[in-house]
């Protein structure tokens, strides 16, 4: 996955890319959970689709989307510039069929 910042994910959203944007904290066990389930779906999406973020290197996004914890997924379809947000990582599945759903 990608790591990116306030600004190249900014950009991306204004393009209107379609994109899962993964926002974690570096010491957070469930979130090192949740990237190892990420991993395993982003082999089966377009390159590029899945990026990361730690939330601490984007504060006005955080308060722009009130993200309440972490992890968080930002799934963006390319139209509207409001994210779907999921917190629960429940399964490599789940997160596939929601990333996908979103972004047809």
């Amino acid at each position: 996955m990608k790591e990116v910042g306030q600004k190249e994910a900014r950009r991306a959203i204004w393009e209107g890319c379609k994109l899962a944007l993964f926002v974690y904290t570096p010491m957070c066990g469930t979130c090192a959970a949740a990237r190892r389930m990420l991993e395993v779906a982003e082999h089966l999406l377009p390159e590029g689709t899945v990026v990361q973020s730690n939330i601490n290197y984007i504060p006005e996004l955080v308060q722009e989307y009130r993200i309440s914890s972490v992890p968080a997924l930002l799934i963006y379809n390319g139209e509207n510039k409001n994210p779907e947000i999921i917190y629960k990582m429940e399964s490599v599945e789940h997160l596939l069929s929601r990333i996908r759903s979103v972004m047809e």
